[in-house]
């Protein structure tokens, strides 16, 4: 089953695994090893039943009976985890990794997108049938030769089987495969069940434990020299704590932060794409302040929002968004709420989700989402969120109240429309439902709609518009870290207070807080990673890439990987197409700013530094 499941995907892969011999070789023998550990693993109930059951049960119906029903179970579940791993390769390019762990925690919307994605019916339905009739045609390899089966032979192969289990997991581990130059590769030598688990086993990633180090005083000193912008005065003589001044005369105005989901650059016409797929926010980029050479720091929702909200690079394992203790956190609410205003966090979907609402609400935001919306008023809604149209209705609500209560406001507004299972009201567009390239069509429809609306509102005019992502659409490719699969786009409209043009150096997401902030010409106490890139030395310029546990370093054409084991490779980055990104040359200095910017970040978190101070 195995075997067959990791052809299928290879197949899937298409040209992302070139044909070669030596991939294909290394993809099966490796997988066939973690298979039989996975074997090893998954056997065990039925090895602790035939060991249990008493001898005279073997030979009798009752027995047959029961290693047969769990055989069947067995069976079942493995066709039932290779469709699954289809479905999930297809969305992730990957095996089972901590994305599914993480979604196990929120089966509600897990199943509900499962449902309203698939023909989850006939799919069971065909599962049954296949599981039944592979069953019944391999009946006599299920025959108990109970002649020889006595307790305590039983009992010495139970205890091989469980020396080969404590010495899998002992010696074996999910990383061990990742020896090719190709991530496709890497990932179809591994074993989907196998990985499951071994994600889960890493869901929480010490980084002083796994990670490679320097003296905590070196790396905060490293950050420091990095931080060291003109409008920064650092507070004492270590940590990163420090005062931001603009020379600029500050502006009250409204902000107004759109976070798309899975809205990927390569979707838009003025960032290249010929038959743009965002025709209201091409439309709007003649008016507005571009950011062309972007780039998200994770391949998840909480990643953007951890960035865009704490301005952190993203420490390893779950996001802080859904970390323990994460209450009271120096956030960009923190800094417009000592100004004034009122901040807000809007979701389309149910805040519970991902613990947005309990992050949100504890670190200055008021929180609003779907549960506001009255049914009457919803004209389209999936197992994610409503529609984005009924979204902006929302936050347009709180908008006006904010407005009339006499203070600025700050919102961000986080969309959920451009998500499987891709469908949207009726009338539109011509889209087809049910397709990603017509998700983000609709998405753009809705911000045009939603700009639209707010020009006839009386805050519009003192209002600045940052419309960007939390992610891409997709993470996988050839490389291990693919980095044209983290380029976002950003536009910045508010006419009559921001200058239309083009920045086209690289930006991080986690400078856009202190970005915007430098524009607003707010004079704050920032404990920011982020930096305004208006102010920032010149060749200073990096961003901040990662998954939950491949830590990314990317600057000076040279993107640095830091992973477990206290590994770091240096590799040639691709910025515009699949392609595998070729080892080069460590560079000490890279490495050094690499290190300690995530090991600070770790640090300032699981020491509580990390807080709004008093």
């Amino acid at each position: 089953m195995s075997t067959l499941t990791r052809l299928a995907l290879l197949i899937a892969t298409g040209s992302g695994v070139p044909a070669s011999p030596g991939y294909w070789l290394y993809a099966f023998a490796i997988g066939w090893g973690y298979d039989l550990l996975a074997f090893a693993y998954f056997a065990w109930p039925l090895v602790l039943l035939l060991w249990l059951l008493p001898r005279r049960w073997l030979a009798r119906r009752p027995g047959t009976v029961l290693v047969g029903g769990l055989s069947l179970i067995l069976l079942f579940v493995l066709l039932f985890v290779a469709v699954s791993e289809w479905t999930f390769w297809e969305e992730f390019q990957a095996r089972f990794n901590f994305i599914a762990v993480d979604y196990l925690v929120y089966t509600t919307e897990v199943i509900g997108n499962i449902r309203e994605s698939y023909p989850i019916g006939w799919i069971l339905s065909g599962l049954v049938v296949l599981g039944i009739s592979v069953f019944a045609t391999t009946r006599r390899w299920r025959l108990v030769h109970h002649d020889s089966a006595r307790f305590g032979a039983r009992t010495l192969v139970v205890a091989g089987w469980l020396a080969v289990s404590v010495l899998g997991t002992w010696l074996v581990s999910g990383e061990m495969k990742d020896r090719t130059d190709n991530a496709y590769v890497n990932e179809l030598a591994g074993n989907g069940i196998y990985q499951f688990f071994a994600a889960y086993r890493s869901a929480s990633l010490d980084y002083e434990r796994y990670y490679r180090t320097l003296p905590i005083d070196e790396a905060f000193a490293q950050v420091r020299r990095q931080l060291s912008t003109p409008d920064a005065t650092f507070d004492g003589p270590a940590g990163i704590a420090r005062r931001i001044h603009n020379a600029a005369p500050e502006r009250r105005l409204n902000v107004v932060l759109i976070s798309v989901e899975s809205l990927s650059a390569e979707f838009s016409g003025t960032y290249g794409r010929k038959d743009s797929l965002t025709p209201q926010l091409d439309a709007l980029t003649k008016d507005s302040l571009l950011f062309t050479d972007l780039y998200a720091n994770g391949t998840r929702t909480v990643r953007g929002l951890e960035a865009l909200a704490l301005s952190v690079p993203p420490t390893p394992g779950e996001s802080i968004v859904k970390r323990e203790h994460n209450e009271g956190l120096f956030s960009l609410a923190s800094v417009f709420n000592a100004k004034g205003y009122t901040s807000q966090f809007v979701y389309g979907g149910y805040g519970a989700f991902d613990n947005m609402n309990y992050f949100f609400g504890h670190n200055g935001y008021e929180v609003h989402d779907r549960e506001e919306i009255p049914k009457d008023q919803i004209h389209h809604a999936n197992i994610w969120g409503v529609a984005d149209e009924d979204l902006y209705t929302l936050a347009m609500k709180q908008f006006d109240r904010a407005h009339v209560s006499g203070k600025p406001f700050f919102a961000h507004v986080m969309t959920t429309s451009n998500h499987r299972p891709y469908t949207f009201p009726v009338g539109r567009g011509t889209w087809p439902q049910g397709k990603r390239e017509s998700a983000v069509a609709y998405t753009d429809w809705a911000i045009g709609d939603f700009l639209r609306r707010a020009r006839s509102q009386p805050w519009f005019a003192n209002t600045v518009f940052v419309i960007t992502a939390d992610h891409c659409a997709s993470s996988g490719g050839k490389a291990s870290l693919p980095v044209f699969r983290y380029r976002i786009p950003m536009w910045v409209y508010s006419p009559g207070h921001v200058a239309p043009g083009r920045f086209t150096e690289m930006i991080s997401q986690v400078d856009i807080a202190p970005t915007l902030l430098g524009m607003l010409g707010m004079d704050y106490d920032s404990q920011f990673y982020g930096v305004d890139v208006f102010q920032r030395p010149p060749d200073s310029a990096r961003a901040f890439i990662g998954t939950y546990q491949l830590l990314g370093y990317l600057r000076h054409d040279k993107l640095v990987q830091l992973s477990p084991h206290r590994k770091v490779d240096t590799v040639r980055p691709a910025y515009e197409s699949d392609q595998e990104q070729p080892m080069i040359a460590d560079d000490p200095q890279l490495t050094l700013e690499a290190v300690s910017n995530y090991q600070t970040a770790a640090y300032r978190f699981e020491h509580g530094l990390m807080r709004v101070s008093k």
